[in-house]
C-alpha cells in the first residue's frame, strides 16, 4: 500500500494538467516536473487516509451550485489564492478512482455507480486534498503562464532547453500569490520538446494495465518510445494527422504520414484491449468468479486472443471447462501438492464412491491432469518461451482443396483458387496477397487451411516444462510423472496448439489487411494528387453503345457549357461526327476526355482515326483515357443532384469525367474512396480500417495541397484537418452572408469552429491576395466611411474590439478587422506569424514580395551567409519551423505541389494487341498498383502486369518527389514486352525505368 499515494499523486497531476491546459508542451513539461520533484510528496504519504475519511461527507447539496462560479477562494496553506475553473468542468481526482478500484475487489458495483462517485467528489469543494491539489496545480499553471507572457513568441518557437531553465527557476522562487489560472484558449502551444527524458514517456492510461501502452506500442511499430510517447500526447490533444506532419514534425522524429497512421492503429488497438479488458473484469467480477491469479493473468493480456484464451471458461452459458469441473470436485489442492511437494500426495484419499469424477483412482488422476493442464496453458512464461519458440522453428500455412459437402461450391469460384489447392509455405516468406486469397477461399468453403508446428517444437515444449518450469520441487514417484506428462501432452495439443494456430493466422490476416489497407491509401494518394490540366476547356465523353456517348464540354473554371447525347457504334458514325466538329470548333475545345467504361476501347479509336484524318483542323485535338470508377455512383447521389440540377444522370457522368482531368483532387473528393477502384481485396479487409484510413488520406491530401476558402467547395472544405461537414457548411453559410474572408482570422466568428478546430485547419486554409484586394477596394469605393468592423491593425492582421459579449462564455466575441494579410496565402500557420516578421526584418524583405523573385534571392543569400540552424536559434525556434517559414515566403502565389506529380497522357493515335511483339519497348502509365504486381495501360485496351519481383529499387527514380517508394497509379513508366496471351488478354511486362 505505500506505493499508492505516489501513484495516485502523478495520475493527479497528469490529469489536472490535461484537463486545465491546452498546451501540449506544458502537459509534457509539467509531467517531468513531477517525476523530478517526488520529493515534494513525500510529506502527503498519509493524505489519502484523510481523504477516505472524508468521502461519506461528500457532496453536499447546499455546495453544489458553488462548482459553476468562475473563483473558488481557497486559503490551506496559502493565503488569496483563487483558482479559476472553467464552467461545468469537474477535476477527476485520481485517489477517488483507485479508492473504488480497490473496493470493487471485495463488492461488486456497476460502473455508473463508481462514475457518480468520482464526478460527485470531484465537485465537492469541501475535500482538503482536493484543495491542496489546486493550489499545487495553479502555482505550477502561474509559473507556465508567467514563463509563456516572458517572450512574444508563438507556438513551436521556443526552444526546450530553455523553457526547461525557466520552468526550474521560476518554480523555485515562486512565492506569493500567483496569478489567476488561465482558461483554455487559442492560444498555441509553447516550446516542444525535441525528446523526453526516460521518466516523462510514462504515459496514464484510462486502464491501468500490466503493461506499459508506450513500450508495447514502440515494440509493435519499431519506432522509439519517446516518439511513441509524443504521439499518444498529440492525439490525445485532438490533432490532426495532417497537422502533426507539417507543423509539429520534431516531436515524431520526421515520420510520415503512413507511419503516423500505423501508430495511430496500434494505439486504438491496444486502448481497444484494454477497455475490452476492463468489461471482462467487471462482468467475471459480478459472477464472483474473480481470483488474484485469474486477474493477474487478465491484466496481463495484449491481444484480443490472449483475452479470449484466458476468459473463454468464464464466459456465461459455458458449460464450463474440465478443468473448471476438475476444480469444483475440490482438486485443485492435489494438482498443486503435485507440483509443490509431491512427496505427500495420496490420490487415494480423494475417492468418493458417490461422486461422480471421484469413484475411481483414475477419475481423480484425470481431474488433476486437467487441472495440471490448464494451469500450464495460462502460465505466461510457458506461452512465452512456445512463442519464442515458434518463431524460430519452420511452420507452415498449408491450403488444400476442400472436399465439397452437401452445398455445392460454384465451379468458377474453384478455378479462381487453383495456385491454393494444394499448397504450403513458411509463415515468415507468405506473401500478404497470399494471406488474402486463401482467407477468402476459406470464406467461400473452396479451401480447407491449416498451421503445421512440427512435432519437434512439441518435443522441446515438453522437455523444457519437465526440467524447468513445470518440474516438482522434490522427488515424485513415476505415477505421478506420469500424470504430469500427459498433462503437459494434454495442454499442448487440446490448448496451446489451437491458440498458437489461433494466433499466427490472425497476426498474419492482420498484417496482410494492414498491407492491403496502407496500398490501396498510396494509390489513393497517388491519384489525388495528379497534376491538374487547369485553363483548358474540355469535352467529356461517357461511351456507350445502345444508349449512346454522353458528352460534356466544361470551360477552364469547371463550368458546364453544353451537354449532349451521340451515336457513334449504331451506323450513325459519320453524321455524329459533324456534330461532334461542330462543337469542338464553337467552344474552341482541343482536348477530349474518354471514361474508361464499357465501349472505351471502340471510343477511343474512333476519335484517333479522326484524330489521324486531321478532320478537326485547324484545332489540333488530343485525347486521354481515365477512369470513370465511381462516376455512375456519384451521379445520382445527393451531391450531384444539389451541384447540378436537373441534369439527367446520365451527362452528370460526363461532366465529372472531364473535371477528373480538369482538377482531379476536387472532384475525386466526391466520391467514396472505396468506390474509385484502385485497391487491392478491399472487401475482403476490415471495412472501418479501410474508411478511416482513405478519410484519413483523403484529408492528408486536400490540406497539403490547400483550398481557396473564397472559392472552395463544401465537399472540399469538409477535408480539411480540423473541419468537418457541419464546420465547413458554417463557413459556406458565414461566406454567403458576409461576403468573401479577407484574412484568416475571420474564421474564429464562424459558428462551431472554436480555438482547436482553428488551430488544425488555418495553415491549410488560402486566402489569395489579389482577390480581396479587389474586394476591398471596390468595399471602400462603395462606402467611404469605416466598413463595419473594420480598424487598423498590426501586420497580424486582428485587433479585438470592444463588442457586447452574449451570453454564451465559450465563444468570445470578437471584432475582426477586414485588413489583408499577405501571410493568408503561405503555408506558414498563424501560430508564427511573429517568427515570420522577425525573419523578414532579418533579411529586409517586406510582405509585399512574398513570392516573389527578389525575395527568393534575399532568403537565399542570408541562408547561405548564416545557416538555417544558427537563424532558427537566433529566433528561438525549430529548423522545421523556419523551413516552413522559408518555404511559405520563397513559394509564388499560385505555387502547387502536384505539378511535381504526372499529367494524364493524352494520345493522337492507338495500338491493337495483336500488333504488340515480345521484345517491344513502350511507354505507358500506372492504373493500379497491388502487393503482387504493377498494372500499366500502355493503351492497347488491356493493361499488362509488371510481376513485383521485375520492380527493384534500383529502377524506381530517386529524384522524383515521390510519397511512397513503390510506383503508383498516374506515374509514366518504361516497359518491356516479355510475354503476350492474347485468348486470356494478359500481358506480361518488365520495367526498364521510371520516366
Amino acid at each position: 500500500m505505500s506505493s499508492l499515494p505516489r501513484r495516485a499523486k502523478v495520475k493527479v497531476q497528469t490529469v489536472v494538467s490535461k484537463d486545465e491546459f491546452s498546451s501540449f508542451s506544458e502537459l509534457s513539461s509539467a509531467s517531468e516536473e513531477d517525476d523530478k520533484e517526488d520529493s515534494a510528496w513525500e510529506p502527503q504519504k498519509k493524505v489519502p487516509r484523510r481523504l477516505k475519511q472524508s468521502v461519506p461527507k461528500e457532496s453536499k447539496p447546499k455546495r453544489l451550485p458553488r462548482v459553476k462560479k468562475n473563483t473558488l477562494q481557497i486559503n490551506d496553506g496559502s493565503e488569496g489564492v483563487a483558482v479559476k475553473e472553467e464552467p461545468n468542468s469537474s477535476v477527476p481526482i485520481a485517489d477517488v478512482a483507485l479508492e473504488d478500484r480497490k473496493n470493487k475487489l471485495d463488492t461488486v458495483q456497476t460502473l455508473k455507480t463508481a462514475k457518480t462517485k468520482r464526478k460527485n467528489s470531484a465537485q465537492s469543494p469541501s475535500t482538503q486534498r482536493t484543495k491542496k491539489l489546486k493550489v499545487n496545480e495553479t502555482n505550477k499553471a502561474s509559473n507556465f503562464d508567467s514563463g509563456s507572457n516572458s517572450t512574444d513568441i508563438p507556438s513551436t518557437s521556443t526552444m526546450w532547453e530553455g523553457a526547461c531553465k525557466k520552468e526550474e527557476s521560476e518554480d523555485d522562487c515562486a512565492s506569493g500569490q500567483p496569478p489567476l489560472k488561465k482558461m483554455k484558449t487559442e492560444t498555441c502551444p509553447q516550446g516542444q520538446p525535441v525528446m523526453f527524458p526516460a521518466n516523462a514517456d510514462n504515459i496514464i492510461e484510462e486502464v491501468e494495465m500490466n503493461w506499459d501502452i508506450v513500450q508495447v506500442l514502440s515494440e509493435r511499430t519499431n519506432i522509439e518510445p519517446w516518439v511513441c510517447a509524443n504521439i499518444i500526447r498529440l492525439f490525445d490533444d485532438d490533432n490532426t494527422i495532417p497537422f502533426i506532419i507539417r507543423y509539429r514534425k520534431e516531436l515524431i522524429n520526421n515520420l510520415d504520414a503512413d507511419s503516423l497512421r500505423e501508430v495511430q492503429q496500434a494505439l486504438e488497438e491496444l486502448r481497444a484491449v484494454a477497455k475490452k479488458i476492463r468489461s471482462t473484469i467487471q462482468k467475471i467480477k459480478k459472477e464472483g468468479k474473480m481470483s488474484e491469479c485469474l486477474l493477474k493473468a487478465l491484466l496481463d493480456c495484449k491481444s484480443s486472443e490472449e483475452l479470449e484464451h484466458v476468459s473463454a471458461p468464464y464466459k456465461t452459458g459455458s458449460k464450463g471447462t474440465k478443468a473448471q469441473r476438475a476444480r469444483q470436485l475440490g482438486l485443485e489442492g492435489a494438482a498443486r501438492t503435485l507440483l509443490e511437494n509431491p512427496g505427500e500426495l495420496n490420490l487415494l484419499s480423494y475417492i468418493q464412491p458417490n461422486v461422480e469424477g471421484l469413484s475411481a483412482l483414475q477419475d481423480i488422476a484425470t481431474g488433476v491432469q486437467h487441472i495440471l493442464a490448464d494451469m500450464i496453458a495460462k502460465d505466461r512464461d510457458t506461452l512465452d518461451f512456445i512463442r519464442k519458440l515458434c518463431q524460430n522453428r519452420y511452420i507452415s500455412l498449408q491450403s488444400s482443396l476442400a472436399k465439397v459437402s452437401s452445398k455445392k461450391v460454384n465451379e468458377k469460384d474453384v478455378d479462381k483458387f487453383v495456385l491454393y489447392q494444394n499448397f504450403s509455405c513458411n509463415i515468415r516468406n507468405i506473401q500478404h496477397h497470399q494471406i488474402l486469397a486463401i482467407n477468402r477461399g476459406e470464406n467461400l468453403k473452396v479451401l480447407t487451411v491449416k498451421v503445421n508446428i512440427p512435432d519437434g517444437v512439441k518435443n522441446e515444449f515438453c522437455r523444457w516444462c519437465i526440467q524447468n518450469r513445470w518440474r516438482p520441487r522434490s522427488f515424485a514417484r513415476p505415477e505421478l510423472m506420469k500424470i504430469l506428462n500427459k498433462s503437459l501432452d494434454d495442454s499442448f495439443k487440446r490448448l496451446i496448439y489451437p491458440l498458437l494456430c489461433r494466433e499466427l493466422r490472425a497476426k498474419l490476416t492482420s498484417d496482410a489487411e494492414k498491407e492491403s489497407v496502407m496500398m490501396f491509401g498510396r494509390n489513393l494518394r497517388q491519384l489525388l494528387l495528379t497534376s491538374p490540366v487547369p485553363g483548358r476547356t474540355l469535352m467529356g465523353v461517357d461511351p456507350g453503345y445502345k444508349h449512346g456517348c454522353k458528352l460534356a464540354i466544361i470551360s477552364p473554371t469547371s463550368q458546364i457549357l453544353h451537354t449532349d447525347v451521340v451515336y457513334l457504334h449504331c451506323g450513325q458514325g459519320f453524321r455524329e461526327a459533324e456534330k461532334i466538329k461542330r462543337l469542338l470548333l464553337n467552344f474552341n475545345c482541343s482536348t477530349v476526355v474518354i471514361g474508361n467504361g464499357t465501349a472505351c476501347r471502340e471510343t477511343e479509336a474512333y476519335f484517333a482515326d479522326l484524330i489521324m484524318k486531321n478532320y478537326f483542323a485547324p484545332l489540333d485535338v488530343v485525347y486521354c483515357i481515365v477512369s470513370e470508377a465511381g462516376a455512375s455512383i456519384y451521379s445520382v447521389s445527393s451531391e450531384a443532384n444539389k451541384e447540378m440540377p436537373g441534369l439527367d444522370p446520365n451527362l452528370r457522368s460526363a461532366v465529372s469525367i472531364a473535371r477528373r482531368v480538369q482538377d482531379p483532387l476536387a472532384e475525386l473528393v466526391k466520391i467514396e474512396p472505396k468506390h474509385i477502384g484502385v485497391g487491392m481485396y478491399q472487401h475482403d479487409v476490415s471495412q472501418t480500417l479501410l474508411k478511416a484510413t482513405l478519410d484519413s488520406v483523403v484529408e492528408e491530401c486536400v490540406s497539403f495541397v490547400g483550398v481557396d476558402i473564397n472559392i472552395c467547395s463544401e465537399v472540399l472544405l469538409r477535408h480539411i484537418a480540423g473541419l468537418n461537414a457541419n464546420r465547413a457548411k458554417n463557413v459556406i453559410e458565414w461566406r454567403e452572408k458576409n461576403g468573401p474572408f479577407v484574412n484568416r482570422e475571420q474564421l474564429k466568428k464562424v459558428k462551431g469552429l472554436g480555438p482547436k478546430s482553428f488551430q488544425q485547419c488555418a495553415g491549410f486554409i488560402r486566402i489569395n491576395q489579389d482577390y480581396i484586394r479587389t474586394f476591398c477596394s471596390s468595399q471602400h469605393t462603395e462606402s467611404p466611411g469605416p466598413i463595419q468592423g473594420v480598424a487598423v491593425t498590426s501586420p497580424a492582421g486582428v485587433e479585438v474590439t470592444n463588442e457586447k459579449q452574449g451570453k454564451k462564455k465559450s465563444k468570445i466575441a470578437v471584432n475582426v478587422v477586414l485588413q489583408p494579410n499577405p501571410l493568408d496565402q503561405t503555408c506558414i500557420h498563424p501560430e508564427s506569424y511573429d517568427i515570420a516578421m522577425r525573419f523578414l526584418s532579418f533579411i529586409g524583405g517586406t510582405l509585399c514580395e512574398i513570392g516573389k523573385p527578389e525575395m527568393q534571392q534575399k532568403i537565399n543569400l542570408f541562408l547561405e551567409k548564416e545557416g538555417i540552424e544558427k537563424i532558427a536559434e537566433k529566433l528561438q525556434t525549430t529548423v522545421h519551423t523556419l523551413q516552413i517559414i522559408v518555404d511559405g515566403l520563397s513559394q509564388p502565389e499560385s505555387f502547387d505541389f502536384r505539378t511535381d506529380f504526372d499529367k494524364p497522357d493524352f494520345k493522337r493515335s492507338i495500338v491493337c494487341l495483336e500488333d504488340l511483339q515480345v521484345g517491344t519497348v513502350l511507354t505507358g502509365k500506372v492504373e493500379n498498383a497491388t502487393l503482387f504486381g504493377i498494372f500499366v495501360d500502355i493503351g492497347v485496351g488491356k493493361a499488362g502486369l509488371i510481376p513485383i519481383r521485375n520492380v527493384t529499387e534500383a529502377k524506381l527514380s530517386k529524384t522524383k518527389k515521390r510519397r511512397s517508394l513503390g510506383l503508383g497509379p498516374g506515374e509514366r513508366v518504361e516497359v518491356q514486352v516479355l510475354n503476350i496471351d492474347v485468348p486470356r488478354s494478359r500481358i506480361t511486362l518488365d520495367l526498364i525505368r521510371v520516366l
